[in-house]
């Protein structure tokens, strides 16, 4: 603790910012570009070959910021300089979009450890109050690190298993949806999640045809499911499936907002976990 803070003088924790970054926050994921990027690519190739920079500056002005590659500088340090004006220009939602891009470079180009960058950011994101993470390659509104773990740990069951490659994508799609950042898609997303439970819960009942409700059914007698557990998913699948439910059509608004698509999100990825490891522990084939 500072000793500001032990005085009294300033707040021991700020207010978490959601939608906003502040002067601190932009400059430590400033630093963490710097440090990932800009301080660790070669530069000033005396022999005149192509340096990992140059590259770089290349997917930048190509895929990024969308400017002709012939602006580009013949200096290291004016494009450098160029990238670090263009970062403290951006509106809060741009410097996600920029951090989250650098995050899915292709590894093969440009030489550099996502997961450390990401560890890195999110520590960066925790330590300065953000509502934001990242998740997988996203960084979504979402801060508990339990919520976090068990999404994570959906998307990587589910990537093992070729059969469960559907649920992998709706899970993402679930994903991609409510971390937009200027116009999230709450219903959407909640569609996404309980289509990824859906999806494994077909494989362990082994039928294509299934509803989810039917799925669990069969499930129950070759692995046994809490009966509270079981209930409580066909009572959510029925939230979102009846008349004025989620997956009904697009003919009227339905109240969604983030914590519901949160919610069903966690809670979903959740119960993907859980019916994973229970197929496991059966001895049931996922991946056919």
């Amino acid at each position: 603790m500072k000793f500001s803070q032990r005085i009294g003088i300033t707040t021991l924790t700020k207010t978490i910012q959601i939608e906003s970054v502040d002067d601190e926050l932009k400059n430590c994921l400033w630093n963490s570009v710097k440090i990932f990027f800009l301080d660790s690519l070669d530069k000033y190739d005396k022999w005149g070959e192509k340096t990992k920079f140059e590259i770089f500056c290349k997917i930048l002005w190509m895929n990024f910021y969308k400017l002709p590659i012939d602006t580009i500088e013949n200096s290291d340090s004016q494009n450098e300089y160029f990238i670090r004006i263009r970062f403290f220009q951006f509106k809060w939602y741009e410097v996600f979009d920029f951090i989250e891009f650098l995050a899915n470079i292709n590894t093969e180009v440009i030489p550099f450890n996502p997961i450390q960058f990401k560890n890195f950011c999110n520590n960066i994101l925790e330590k300065e109050n953000s509502g934001y993470r990242f998740i997988d390659n996203n960084i979504a509104p979402i801060t508990n690190s339990l919520e976090i773990n068990e999404i994570e740990d959906a998307i990587n069951n589910s990537g093992q298993f070729t059969a469960l490659r559907g649920a992998n994508i709706h899970l993402k799609n679930s994903l991609d949806k409510i971390s937009e950042k200027t116009n999230p898609d709450y219903r959407n997303s909640i569609k996404e999640s309980i289509s990824a439970v859906e999806c494994v819960a077909k494989k362990i009942s082994d039928n294509k045809n299934d509803s989810l409700g039917g799925a669990l059914d069969k499930i129950k007698g070759k692995t046994k499911i809490h009966p509270a557990l079981e209930r409580g998913f066909k009572q959510i699948y029925g939230y979102t499936s009846d008349s004025d439910g989620i997956r009904h059509a697009l003919e009227a608004e339905t109240n969604c907002d983030f914590e519901d698509a949160k919610f069903m999100l966690v809670s979903c990825s959740a119960f993907i976990n859980y019916l994973v490891s229970k197929a496991n522990k059966a001895n049931i084939i996922l991946d056919k």
